[in-house]
């Protein structure tokens, strides 16, 4: 029933718009920032997560397998981090505020948040979390004033196209 009118409401896609702008203004300036400022490094924050990881009440490292993450591909391979990290943020950013392929960009958002939330950072990421849950929850309702109302149509009728011809 609530996932329902989460998806569906007229007036809960204008209250989710207003939502989606929000979090797509914070990403969107936060990206870009890095990226203007042509000096951004991720190596100092991932070695210092890795030298100081997230530990439970026992002292025990509780992401044991996000430190070897670090440690084994993301540091290695600093130099692509150093783009993806900006440039998604920025991407990110700037789907959720146009509303274009809102779900997908919301999504990848999750995924950055988390991995910033299991380098031990909290920040406002709990916040964006939420928020980011209700988005995607939301599916297409949540860029049904946005891109996604032209753009999901034409996807949609693309894939059923290609699922007719396959069959």
């Amino acid at each position: 029933m609530f996932n329902t009118f989460l998806r569906e409401n007229k007036v809960v896609a204008a209250l989710l718009a207003v939502l989606r702008v929000y979090l797509g203004y914070a990403w969107f300036t936060a990206g870009l920032g890095k990226i203007q400022s042509g000096a951004f490094d991720a190596s100092g924050f991932i070695q210092g997560a890795i030298a100081n990881p997230v530990k439970g009440p026992d002292g025990g490292v509780v992401y044991a397998w996000y430190v070897d993450f670090l440690q084994s591909v993301a540091l290695p391979n600093i130099d692509l981090f150093n783009v993806l990290v900006p440039w998604g943020e920025l991407l990110v950013g700037l789907g959720l505020m146009l509303g274009c392929l809102t779900t997908a960009a919301m999504f990848f958002g999750l995924v950055m948040n988390f991995a910033f939330f299991f380098a031990g950072t909290v920040s406002h990421n709990p916040t964006d979390i939420l928020f980011g849950f209700i988005l995607l929850a939301a599916g297409a309702n949540a860029g049904k004033y946005g891109l996604d109302h032209y753009v999901l149509p034409y996807i949609n009728k693309a894939i059923f196209k290609k699922v007719q011809t396959q069959n």
